[in-house]
């Protein structure tokens, strides 16, 4: 049997950042940014955080450049391994 909660559970309100944040992956997503070459990137990534500093006027420097760090990460390829785990026969 499932406890019943006493209090009801809060709703938590995303802070600027994490607004950001979450509308940045979704650009990224939808512009094509993950094929693009890097000169590309780089200049979109600069047009882009210039459009989430003024639309997210409450975040400071180094909030806007550590979203652009988290957005350029996620662009990057995965890393595959050079070699399998496990065992040969």
């Amino acid at each position: 049997m499932a406890k019943k909660r006493s209090e009801p559970r809060k709703l938590s309100t995303p802070t600027p950042f994490e607004q950001a944040r979450d509308e940045l992956f979704s650009h990224i997503l939808r512009c094509g940014v993950l094929e693009a070459t890097p000169e590309h990137q780089k200049e979109w990534f600069d047009d882009t955080m210039l459009y989430l500093a003024d639309r997210y006027a409450e975040l400071d420097e180094p909030q806007i450049t550590e979203l652009r760090l988290l957005g350029e990460r996620y662009c990057r390829p995965v890393v595959g391994r050079s070699a399998t785990v496990g065992a040969s026969a």
